[in-house]
C-alpha cells in the first residue's frame, strides 16, 4: 500500500475546507532563468547545482496539482533557460505569451527589465533569486513580489542572534566581488540598526593558495584586528570565507556567510513539519533542499494558495489576495507567511544555522513588533522607500 505523507493530507483537507471552486481551471506558470556567469574561486567544494530553483517550483507545482485534483485546477508549469548573454527579455515575452504567472530567477538589473515590459504590465512577477534590497525599495515594481529573503532580512536575523548573545563587538572581513560587497554592507547595516559595535572592516585582499596555506595566513591576516567578540565574513561567491574559520588569530566565532549563517532554507531544518518537506524535495530532486529551491517552492505555493482561495487564476485577482490580510502560507518554518503590501516581500522567519544543525529562528522574542514581529526583519513599512504599492 503507498503511504500517504502528512503533507498530502494537509493539502487535501485544505482543499475540502475552501469554497472557492473552479472546474477545468488551467493555470498555466512559466519559470524563466537568467543562467550568470559565476568568479572563479579557490575551491568549487559546493558547485550549484543545475537546476538550483527549477526544482523547487517543481515541488511546489506537484503540491498546487495536489489541491488541485479536488478543485478542478490544473496547474502547468513551463520553464525557459537563459543562458549567459542570451535574450533574456526575448525569452520573458515568450513566457508571458503562454502565462501572466512568472516566475523568475536572474540578477536585479535584469529582473527589472523584465518587470518593465509591456507584456509584463498585467502580469504578476515572483522574485526567486535576486535578494537586493534595492528592489524592496526605490526599485520596486507593483507587478513584482519576492518570495526570496532580502539581504536586509537575513542580516538583521543574523544582527539578533548577536545582541542575544551579547557579542556585541564586531569586525568584518569583505570580499571584492559584488555579491561579497552588497553582503557586507547589508551586514554594516544591521550592525548599526540593533545597535551593535563594528570595531573593525576590513577587505578580503589575499590572493595565494589558502588550500595549502591557510593555517599560516588566516592567523596573520587576522592579527591585527581590533578586539571582538565575532568576525563576519561578507563572502558570498563561496572564495574564501570556509578558511577563515578556526584559523583566525583570536579564537573567535565566525558568522556571515561561513560558520554561523541566516538563510531562508537549510537541509538543517527539521522543526514544524520541515523534514516532511526536506524527504519529498529529496525523493524529487535527489539533492537537498537549497535557499532558491525554497524562495520557487514558495513562490508556486503562494500562488496555489491564492487560486485555491479566491477560484480564480486573473493575476490581479491574486495580487490583490495575496497582499492582504487573509493570505497565509504555510512555509514550515513555525509562522504562517504572508506578503508586506508595501513592497510586496514575502514575510518568513531566518533561519540562523551552522553547517550541521540549527541554532535559531529569527525574530527573537525580545524583538517586538506593533504590528507583525516578522517585520523586524528586513526594511519595515516606515522605513521603505517603494512608492509602487499602494498599501493602507
Amino acid at each position: 500500500m503507498r503511504q500517504v505523507t502528512a503533507g498530502a493530507i494537509l493539502l487535501a483537507l485544505m482543499a475540502f475546507s475552501t469554497p472557492a471552486r473552479a472546474d477545468g481551471m488551467t493555470v498555466p506558470i512559466a519559470y524563466l532563468h537568467q543562467q550568470v556567469e559565476r568568479p572563479p574561486v579557490l575551491s568549487d567544494l559546493d558547485p550549484v547545482p543545475a537546476d538550483d530553483g527549477i526544482a523547487g517550483a517543481t515541488l511546489g507545482r506537484e503540491d498546487d496539482a495536489t489541491t488541485g485534483r479536488f478543485l478542478g485546477q490544473d496547474y502547468r508549469l513551463t520553464v525557459r533557460e537563459v543562458p549567459v548573454g542570451g535574450d533574456l527579455l526575448a525569452a520573458a515575452r515568450e513566457a508571458l505569451a503562454g502565462s501572466r504567472l512568472l516566475v523568475v530567477d536572474a540578477p536585479a538589473a535584469d529582473l527589472l527589465k523584465v518587470a518593465d515590459l509591456p507584456e509584463a504590465r498585467d502580469a504578476l512577477l515572483f522574485n526567486v533569486g535576486a535578494p537586493d534590497d534595492g528592489l524592496r525599495g526605490a526599485d520596486c515594481r507593483a507587478n513584482l513580489l519576492h518570495t526570496i529573503p532580502s539581504l536586509g532580512m537575513r542580516a538583521d536575523a543574523l544582527a539578533q542572534f548577536l545582541l542575544v548573545r551579547g557579542w556585541t563587538g564586531v569586525a568584518l572581513l569583505s570580499g571584492p566581488h559584488p555579491d561579497d560587497q552588497a553582503w557586507a554592507e547589508a551586514l554594516r547595516g544591521s550592525v548599526a540598526k540593533f545597535g551593535l559595535s563594528l570595531v573593525d572592516d576590513r577587505p578580503w585582499e589575499f590572493a595565494g593558495d589558502l588550500g595549502r596555506t591557510a593555517q599560516s595566513e588566516i592567523p596573520l591576516l587576522t592579527q591585527g584586528f581590533a578586539d571582538h567578540d565575532v568576525l563576519l565574513v561578507a563572502d558570498e561567491t563561496g572564495d574564501f570565507g570556509r578558511y577563515v574559520l578556526f584559523n583566525t588569530w583570536q579564537p573567535r566565532p565566525v558568522g556571515g556567510s561561513e560558520g554561523i549563517v541566516p538563510v531562508a532554507w537549510s537541509p538543517v531544518l527539521e522543526n514544524w513539519g520541515a523534514s516532511q518537506l526536506q524527504s519529498r524535495f529529496a525523493d524529487l530532486a535527489g539533492r537537498p533542499m537549497r535557499p532558491r529551491d525554497y524562495a520557487a517552492w514558495a513562490a508556486l505555493r503562494s500562488i496555489g494558495e491564492a487560486v485555491t482561495r479566491t477560484g480564480s487564476a486573473d493575476p490581479a485577482t491574486l495580487r490583490a489576495y495575496m497582499l492582504g490580510p487573509e493570505f497565509e502560507l504555510d512555509g514550515f518554518k513555525g509562522r504562517p507567511l504572508s506578503f508586506r503590501d508595501w513592497d510586496g516581500q514575502l514575510r518568513q522567519p531566518i533561519a540562523v544555522v551552522q553547517p550541521r544543525a540549527m541554532i535559531a529562528m529569527a525574530p527573537f522574542e525580545q524583538f517586538l513588533h506593533q504590528v507583525n514581529d516578522l517585520d523586524t526583519l528586513g526594511r519595515d513599512r516606515p522605513e521603505s522607500g517603494c512608492a509602487a504599492f499602494a498599501g493602507p
